[in-house]
């Protein structure tokens, strides 16, 4: 994660440049170290058909973690006939819920903008020579 965490420790980080080549990231919002600790988290849900998890993939645009520890996510899939749509959240939920010290998890699906390449990692391009 690159968000820069302010006084209080809470981390605000923009979604990246899009058309830039570099990879569109989400946004995270949150105290560092639970926002760090959801990433992980995060980075432990593979999308069964690619194999890579969905993170890297860019299918998380928006990470917001409050002081209570309640966790608010808004992701996407590669497409919205994807047949992992119906358990692709209870798979994020169970994974964010192993996070020491998190309370409620709402996981939203939403389709725009559409996912695109544009928004996989570095580490994703790799996995998938793309490069």
């Amino acid at each position: 994660m690159t968000g820069t965490p302010d006084a209080a420790g809470f981390c605000h980080q923009d979604a990246g440049h899009q058309g830039s080549g570099a990879m569109v990231g989400p946004v995270i919002e949150g105290p560092v170290d639970m926002t760090e600790a959801v990433v992980a988290a995060l980075r432990q849900v593979h999308d069964p058909e690619i194999s890579v998890n969905i993170y890297d993939l860019g299918l998380v645009y928006r990470i917001v973690v409050d002081a209570e520890g309640d966790v608010a996510i808004e992701m996407t899939l590669t497409s919205p006939t994807c047949p992992v749509a119906g358990m692709m959240p209870l798979m994020v939920r169970t994974a964010v819920g192993d996070v020491n010290g998190v309370g409620l998890i709402e996981v939203s699906m939403v389709w725009d903008p559409p996912w695109s390449q544009d928004r996989l990692s570095d580490l994703a391009r790799l996995e998938l020579s793309l490069f």
